[in-house]
């Protein structure tokens, strides 16, 4: 097959073969942790290494492309940045139920996630969220948690995956805001509409003793508020474009300057450990590395899909985000809009020119991603986290089929309908 080269994107076609390590890559993420769980979490790096590797190998030799590499690692380095300086920062931060405030508490949490990136926020929130609800911790509590801290928090502001990737292609910081606000709001609203009638519900069949446990007042005690300086240092560093990995560095320097100035018996008490953000760069540099010949061939082969509609592209985009992983899918299927338009996702001006006219694709791509991401504990980096920190505090949390069959299809899927009804039609 001989490559064949889009002029106006100067990218050259793939071989079809390279796209498996791609494959190879999410399949390892979604089955290995359940099927080979001791062998994964002992070589899932070297896994990572080997698929990207492979690919980096391609380009450079194969087809004599090493800019996409470079250009790929490049926005791998800039989105461990981000997401590492706020686990660090997070994890110095230590806080001390009635339904209403259960809804407060995950109201805020969905907030905090804009600001703080869902896997900051995750980190941040869901100790205190197990401490405020321990008499009476169930399923429930852990799937809503996922909902929408760990998912809908990221829906508004590219603080983390999926959207950060987004944002260093081009797209605006405050576009989803501009143009996904009533989406995102519909399902805030809807998800916590479902908890409060199904917590109250809970709640008071509650032995006596167990609602006077939940009522009683509480004090929210806060450590570790150097962070908060730290914290302003990284959210002010993601607006700096212009020199290259300059905002990176900033955000490095603030997330050792927490690790160090953060006491001993903070990091302790949220039980803080490296291994999250360890196990997030391992695969993320496998999984950008890989990208790039799916990207190259979406991009190429994009008419060839009949995804045509925002609704389409919201299905289709969120039904991939719940089995694979949202981050990739979201660039995956932004790369396909822009390809449908002879545009390319690596040139910032197309990336303008496409959100100019295509408005409703990208938002139906990313709200797509955003909540569908939600739906399995595959569907994003933060899920998983919060399930294992969960049972490491000896709390009840549901299965893989569970969580599917018990929260995700009669509880999100009908407010995946609902969004989609009275935002995205057509």
């Amino acid at each position: 097959m001989q490559p064949r080269v889009l002029a106006a994107a100067t990218l050259v076609e793939p071989h079809p073969l390279i796209l498996l390590p791609f494959v190879t890559m999410l399949l390892c993420i979604a089955l290995l942790p359940f099927i080979l769980k001791r062998h994964w979490e002992a070589n899932y790096h070297l896994v990572a290494l080997f698929l990207a590797a492979t690919t980096t190998a391609y380009y450079l030799f194969g087809i004599r492309q090493p800019e996409r590499i470079l250009r790929e690692t490049g926005d791998y380095i800039r989105f461990m940045a981000l997401v590492g300086s706020l686990f660090v920062v997070a994890g110095g931060i230590r806080r001390q139920a009635t339904p209403i405030f259960n809804c407060v508490f995950l109201f805020l949490g969905t907030i905090a996630g804009n600001i703080l990136g869902t896997t900051g926020a995750s980190m941040l929130f869901i100790r205190p969220w197990i401490r405020a609800n321990k008499y009476r911790y169930t399923d429930l509590h852990t799937a809503f948690f996922i909902f929408l801290v760990s998912n809908l928090g990221g829906g508004l502001t590219p603080m983390g995956p999926p959207l950060f990737l987004g944002y260093l292609k081009g797209v605006p910081f405050w576009w989803m805001v501009q143009h996904c606000w009533l989406a995102w709001s519909v399902a805030l609203l809807g998800l916590l509409l479902i908890f409060y009638l199904v917590d109250r519900h809970n709640f008071r069949r509650a032995p006596a003793v167990v609602r006077e446990e939940e009522t009683a007042p509480r004090n929210i005690d806060i450590e570790g508020l150097p962070n908060i300086f730290f914290l302003a240092i990284i959210l002010g560093a993601v607006f700096i474009e212009r020199s290259p990995f300059l905002r990176e560095e900033i955000m490095l320097t603030a997330a050792t300057g927490s690790y160090f100035a953060t006491p001993k018996s903070v990091h302790a008490a949220n039980e803080f450990s490296f291994a999250p953000a360890k196990e997030v760069g391992w695969l993320f540099l496998g999984i950008f590395l890989t990208m790039v010949p799916v990207l190259d061939y979406m991009q190429l082969h994009a008419r060839d899909l009949a995804i045509d509609t925002p609704a389409k592209f919201y299905w289709i985009t969120g039904a991939l985000s719940a089995v694979l992983d949202n981050a990739p899918t979201y660039l995956t299927f932004f790369a396909n809009a822009l390809g449908r338009t002879g545009l390319s996702i690596e040139d910032p001006a197309a990336v303008q020119e496409f959100l100019a006219s295509g408005k409703a694709e990208m938002a139906a791509i990313s709200m797509g991603a955003v909540l569908f991401g939600a739906a399995t504990y595959i569907g994003n980096s933060p899920n998983f986290m919060i399930k294992a920190i969960a049972e490491q505090h000896k709390m009840q949390t549901p299965s893989f089929v569970g969580f599917v069959t018990k929260f995700s299809i009669p509880i999100l899927l009908p407010v995946l309908f609902l969004v989609c009804w009275l935002t995205l039609r057509g």
